[in-house]
């Protein structure tokens, strides 16, 4: 996922996507109950459920997926795509990816393997929104999250690792019986481009620049059961000294990146 060039916006815009994401959202206590009821698939941005009895509900006050972007609920479409633009904010990236998932899909017959990432796709936006994340989406056998001070607060540093770590420990990682799909993680703290891209029916809300791809790529060579930080993300996390370090040469980056190491099975305190 390269970075790409937002467009030039009037500084009234920047303005107000800054403040709606750097300021708490007036929903964020509706949306963490919202991700609690048992009714999958969620809105990705207030994580309204879109089936059984709570779809059914929420659809009656303008929660009913939008037909047209069904990642979406009908207002939070309605929201960013009539909002267009976004700001530069300091927040944290997550990207999850499914480990050796083309010897996956040798391996399985096709119906088998789309029930795994079927499964994978729904533990991991669960995991992420009750961890405060925006789900920005999904590519290919890869999630993303986006952690924005108006949902996990000043700490979102901190809600990234551990929204990591209970993804690990949700997909089976550090258990007796090992992972039920494997999963490596890369997080990331720093400034992005937040905000809402796109026209007409495939307007998105994403994070775009040199932040993004490093996180991406971070994912990219984390081994089952890790989660690597960059140490950024590790100062602002407030993770305790003598963790693993390690320094990678990434993929299209002029200078290596140093990353601390999380495992599944490990205790990381605050």
């Amino acid at each position: 996922m390269d970075a790409m060039e937002p467009r030039v916006l009037a500084p009234a815009t920047d303005e107000r996507w800054r403040a709606m994401l750097t300021n708490q959202l007036p929903h964020k206590r509706r949306r963490q109950v919202y991700i609690r009821i048992p009714s999958a698939p969620h809105c990705k941005l207030c994580a309204a459920p879109f089936t059984g009895v709570g779809g059914l509900v929420l659809g009656r006050f303008g929660h009913r997926r939008w037909p047209k972007n069904p990642k979406y609920c009908e207002a939070c479409f309605r929201t960013i795509s009539s909002n267009h633009g976004g700001a530069e904010i300091e927040c944290t990236l997550l990207f999850a990816d499914v480990r050796g998932s083309t010897g996956l899909a040798e391996g399985l017959p096709p119906r088998e393997f789309n029930r795994l990432m079927g499964r994978f796709y729904d533990t991991a936006a669960k995991v992420l929104m009750e961890h405060d994340a925006f789900v920005d989406k999904f590519v290919g056998d890869e999630i993303i999250g986006i952690f924005v001070p108006a949902l996990a607060s000043e700490a979102h540093a901190r809600r990234g690792v551990d929204g990591a770590m209970a993804l690990l420990r949700a997909t089976g990682h550090g258990s007796a019986g090992g992972p039920w799909v494997p999963v490596g993680v890369g997080i990331n703290t720093g400034t992005a481009y937040v905000g809402s891209i796109g026209e007409g029916d495939d307007t998105e809300l994403t994070a775009m620049g040199d932040m993004v791809n490093v996180t991406a790529r971070l994912s990219s060579v984390a081994g089952a059961g890790e989660a690597l930080v960059t140490v950024a993300g590790a100062e602002a996390a407030g993770l305790e000294p003598g963790l693993e370090h390690r320094t990678l040469t990434l993929k299209g980056k002029s200078e290596p990146v140093e990353v601390v190491v999380l495992l599944a099975a490990a205790r990381h305190e605050r």
